[in-house]
């Protein structure tokens, strides 16, 4: 589905991983190692050199638009530009499903401002989803949710995969990784290696 050869930036790389549909890939590593500039790299968002495509098709033959439709970013921090809530989603009629699994029902109708961190991470999800993306790129997207939190958001990535999408994870919960069911992957200084009892990356 999504295959990354020898993509690089100043910061990190080369860096090679295939990662098929329905398949959940976790990566670990050190603060500064490389992960979220990984992430934006394959997304788009900042400049690189190497092959990145999706079902065959080389990204630079995508729309930038249609590329990050396909291939959803989240990073740690989403940008929230509007006052209320259902300003920040494109079709607010067919989202009530996963805002129930998130366990924000009636967040559509409320004020940015009232927003907590986690809140904010679990609609960002959401508003990825929304696009019906094929990969999810996701930076730390637990990193500020409680316990019954992680359990809501772990199931609806889930049940993201069983509908084959393909999920590609930065975290830094140790157990994150064998929860989702990932192949699990170590950054460290720009490159990637297998992680405990892993193979090398495909």
């Amino acid at each position: 589905m999504l295959t990354i050869r020898e993509l690089k930036t100043p910061l990190i790389g080369p860096l090679d991983l295939a990662l098929q549909a329905g398949e959940a890939v976790a990566i670990s590593g050190p603060s500064g190692a490389g992960k979220s500039l990984f992430l934006r790299a394959i997304a788009d968002l900042d400049e690189s050199a190497g092959h990145v495509a999706l079902d065959g098709t080389k990204r630079e033959s995508i729309p930038a638009p249609e590329w990050r439709r396909k291939v959803a970013y989240v990073p740690a921090e989403s940008g929230w530009w509007a006052d209320r809530v259902q300003d920040h989603f494109t079709e607010t009629a067919d989202l009530s499903s996963l805002l129930h699994q998130v366990g924000l029902a009636d967040a559509l109708a409320w004020e940015v401002s009232r927003l907590s961190t986690g809140e904010r991470q679990r609609l960002a999800l959401v508003r990825a989803l929304q696009t019906a993306p094929q990969v999810l790129l996701l930076d730390e997207p637990t990193s500020a949710l409680d316990p019954p939190s992680v359990d809501l958001v772990e199931t609806l990535l889930k049940h993201q995969l069983a509908a084959n999408r393909a999920l590609l994870i930065v975290t830094h919960d140790p157990g994150q990784p064998e929860r989702l069911g990932a192949r699990r992957l170590v950054m460290d200084k720009g490159q990637l290696k297998a992680g405990a009892g892993q193979g090398a990356p495909a």
